[in-house]
């Protein structure tokens, strides 16, 4: 998926007013999946993301303990200045679906299964996993 293609689809589902408020939320929530995914499907996700965020999925640090959704966003929100858990989720879902959308339907089963319960519905497919 190309650069502005993204932006513009988290953008959209994100209702921002710029594509730098969704390129703030793209690089935050990018960067804490990519902590929590390991092996091919993390490789395999980040070959299909534009090249910037590729590298901010791809990032070496790892989560100690995968994060349940809900501390997931509330770690979303610890980084983004003036977000709510509520603004979090909203950020959080409207990256991750557009990954969802990026990754297709076999690969986005093979990271929900990496990950704990509940993060069907902030990739946008509840029930998946």
């Amino acid at each position: 998926m190309k650069w502005q293609a993204f932006l513009e689809a988290v953008q959209e589902r994100g209702a921002y007013p710029s594509a730098l408020d969704a390129e703030r939320a793209s690089r935050v929530v990018l960067a804490l999946l990519g902590a929590h995914l390991v092996g091919e499907e993390r490789n395999e996700l980040a070959a299909r993301l534009p090249e910037t965020f590729a590298l901010i999925l791809l990032n070496p640090l790892q989560a100690a303990e995968p994060l349940s959704s809900e501390r997931f966003v509330r770690a979303v929100s610890a980084w983004i200045e003036g977000a709510s858990e509520e603004t979090a989720a909203w950020d959080t879902s409207a990256v991750l679906s557009v990954v969802a959308d990026a990754s297709g339907e076999d690969l986005l089963q093979r990271l929900l299964l990496q990950l704990p319960p509940g993060y069907d519905l902030l990739f946008g497919h509840p029930g998946s996993g």
